[in-house]
């Protein structure tokens, strides 16, 4: 996807406006609209206010919205919802502190057995919201967890912590029989409900363009293949990705359908089909590998921001890759030859063996069209150690004015951040995009 008219720093300033807009606004129009009144009666209004924008706007940033994966980056997205997910659980329980600071007697609505509609609805938010964050905390610690578990328990906690605020809001009356606010209030809702019916219907179930057709399945090795597709048919501008991004990819046209995130391996110039190079990791890359050609296939994107058209240099780009995470440098390489780029392209693959290296030969064919150095450095037994990689990079010239990218574990993005750092590279010249749960 393009920056359309555009340009990405005008989407991404948007969304920053449109987003502050929604966790502060309510709270400034109830402080600016509202009778007098005590003090802790004004704090548990306002903090419980503050929780509820957070809630939403955490709730819309993995929505999955192109211009804002693409303004952003995944990584960025993430980062920001895990910050507004553990804003939003503090809110929650000062809110909850701050109501019975303005009366004690309100205690007892945490008792079951005394709880109004408006405190079960309360709780069972509250409760939502502080298993979400626990469960963000620990899931690294929990390695067995598999993808869709984790996912859909993530989803289901938040599906209640968002339904549990807004009953909590609807059974108390106090805000919603008030004019100003009620129309606030619906703005939220309407705004929330759109996003969200259009992430889990409109594109999972009923957008024409998500259906691709298998063309094949190549393998690449004992362990990786790649899926080739057809694009789907008058899918238009829907399509154009930028090289670097990547898609969520289902089996079946279903909301409940697993799906899983790939970067697109082909040139975005390429206006007949899409690649994806897969490590079979499980089985539904098992299942990937096993598609036949005329198959359908459904694809969720394009997404991401890292990607080349987004370099601000004039002179080259260097590209670390682990593993897998060579596939948005081939995007980027192939599309960057499709376009008879210039620039000096260096790309340095780190890997376990020789053996693990792919698309060798495809690169020494991009070598005869691009100013492209491939450098392969072998993980040794400590894979945090930086010389390997600051040894590959050395006769980099003047690597302060590059930009650099990197995709991998995020192991292998911590070294390498490290190890340009060493190399006297500003922070804002690298761009990263590690292998995680999205």
């Amino acid at each position: 996807m393009t920056d359309g008219p555009y340009p990405a720093s005008t989407v991404r300033g948007a969304w920053i406006a449109a987003l502050g807009a929604v966790l502060v606004a309510p709270v400034v129009i109830r402080l600016l609209t509202a009778p007098p009144a005590p003090l802790w009666t004004q704090l548990s209004t306002t903090t419980g206010l503050l929780a509820l924008s957070a809630i939403v706007c955490a709730a819309v940033l993995p929505s999955r919205v192109r211009s804002l994966t693409r303004a952003f980056g995944i990584e960025g997205i993430l980062e920001v919802h895990r910050t507004l997910g553990g804003l939003a659980a503090g809110l929650v329980l000062l809110h909850l502190a701050c109501v019975v600071a303005a009366d004690p007697v309100n205690v007892a609505l945490l008792d079951p057995a005394q709880a109004t509609s408006a405190s079960a609805a309360a709780s069972a938010a509250t409760v939502a919201v502080t298993l979400v964050v626990v469960l963000a905390v620990t899931r690294s610690r929990a390695p067995k967890l598999s993808y869709e578990l984790w996912r859909w328990t993530h989803v289901g906690l938040a599906a209640v912590a968002v339904v549990g605020s807004a009953l909590h809001v609807w059974y108390l009356q106090q805000l919603v029989t008030d004019a100003v606010m009620s129309a606030v209030l619906a703005l939220l809702c309407v705004g929330l409900l759109a996003i969200l019916l259009h992430r889990w219907v409109l594109r999972a179930a009923l957008d024409p363009s998500a259906e691709c057709l298998v063309r094949e399945v190549r393998s690449e090795g004992p362990t990786i293949s790649t899926l080739v597709l057809d694009r789907p048919r008058g899918a238009g501008e829907d399509w154009t990705f930028a090289p670097g991004q990547f898609a969520w990819i289902r089996l079946a046209r279903s909301t409940r359908a697993e799906e899983h995130p790939f970067t697109i391996a082909s040139s975005a110039h390429d206006l007949d089909r899409l690649e994806f190079t897969i490590r079979h990791a499980g089985s539904f890359t098992a299942a990937v590998a096993d598609l036949r050609p005329g198959q359908p296939v459904w694809v969720d994107g394009p997404h991401g921001a890292f990607t080349a058209d987004d370099s601000r240099s004039a002179t080259g780009i260097v590209m670390i890759a682990g593993g897998v995470g060579v596939t948005p440098m081939m995007s980027m390489l192939r599309t960057a030859a499709d376009r008879g780029d210039r620039r000096r392209f260096h790309l340095v693959l780190v890997v376990g063996s020789r053996d693990d290296v792919l698309f060798r030969d495809e690169l020494a064919a991009l070598a005869l069209h691009l100013r492209l150095e491939v450098s392969e450095v072998l993980r040794g037994p400590h894979r945090a150690a930086t010389a390997p990689l600051t040894t590959a990079l050395a006769g980099v010239p003047d690597p302060r004015s590059l930009d650099y990218f990197v995709c991998g574990s995020p192991t292998l993005v911590a070294t390498a951040f490290h190890a340009l750092g060493l190399l006297g590279v500003p922070p804002d010249h690298v761009r990263t995009e590690q292998f995680d749960m999205a």
